[in-house]
């Protein structure tokens, strides 16, 4: 018999609680569909591909302009429990935010278990201060820097967002709390130890930052569901910039098609942002 390990749950419990492909009957089949319309993304606009943030061969970001005068520039991170996929997945989500007048950076990191959850941690600080430094090369030297990201990409995201840096947050079916990740199937390539643990969950950090929209799908498996709405209520107490929105019907995946749409309500929440007592920011 196997020990309840968190929140009453077994270590097979947590397996299926946080095994997001296992409820889709074709992941592969529906990570192919993504791909095909992200490939047919690249072909549309004009990007600036593949520029360096730092030494590692992961360490990249694509940039594409909105060709809007001191238009912000939304920073997105994609998903895969820290161990999987790539920028060019999901480049397809670029088309919400840039057709509401946002430029569109994708951002690519190293994956464990060729790196740590701190080594992670550090290429997003990284990446930041990269853009800083290249708003000049991307014509957007007066540009607001957004940043977004979706699952483990939200957890990131969360975790810089009182940085100086940062004007705005997008956290989609975000993880904020290692503790379940530590002690599940995921464990065996994040390795992760009780320091980082402690450190890197956004749950046991909460304060004031910059303006930020904590989304989840209403279809998504509970424990994403419990993760976003735990941190959004703790985190409001404290910083009435924050927001949570439910998206109804929309699945660990099924949301992001909501981000990529124009006229979707993942971007109608996110442009209404503002600190409390502010004009609407942007």
């Amino acid at each position: 018999m196997q020990n309840n390990l968190y929140h009453g749950m077994t270590e097979t419990e947590l397996d299926e609680a946080y095994n997001n492909t296992a409820i889709v009957k074709d992941f592969d089949g529906l990570l192919k569909k993504l791909q095909a319309r992200s490939r047919a993304l690249y072909k549309k606009y004009h990007w600036i591909r593949d520029r360096s943030y730092g030494r590692k061969p992961r360490q990249r970001y694509d940039f594409l302009s909105s060709g809007i005068k001191n238009s912000p520039t939304y920073i997105f991170i994609h998903g895969g429990y820290w161990t999987n996929c790539n920028k060019e997945d999901f480049a397809f989500i670029a088309q919400g935010p840039h057709a509401n007048g946002m430029n569109v950076i994708l951002a690519e990191y190293t994956l464990a278990p060729d790196a740590t959850m701190t080594e992670i941690v550090n290429e997003i600080g990284h990446l930041i201060k990269k853009i800083k430094d290249d708003q000049d090369f991307l014509g957007v030297r007066d540009s607001p820097l957004y940043l977004a990201g979706h699952s483990a990409g939200g957890h990131l995201a969360a975790l810089y967002r009182s940085h100086h840096a940062i004007s705005r947050v997008h956290m989609i079916s975000a993880l904020v709390d290692l503790n379940p990740i530590s002690m599940c199937w995921l464990q065996d390539k994040l390795k992760l130890t009780p320091v980082e643990i402690k450190l890197y969950s956004p749950l046991f950090h909460l304060e004031k930052g910059a303006p930020t929209l904590v989304s989840v799908g209403g279809d998504e498996l509970p424990e994403l569901i419990r993760q976003s709405s735990c941190y959004a209520d703790e985190l409001v107490r404290i910083d009435k910039s924050v927001k949570i929105f439910t998206l109804p019907m929309a699945t660990h995946f099924t949301i992001l098609d909501d981000l990529a749409n124009p006229d979707g309500s993942l971007m109608k929440q996110f442009m209404t942002l503002k600190k409390p007592g502010t004009p609407k920011i942007y």
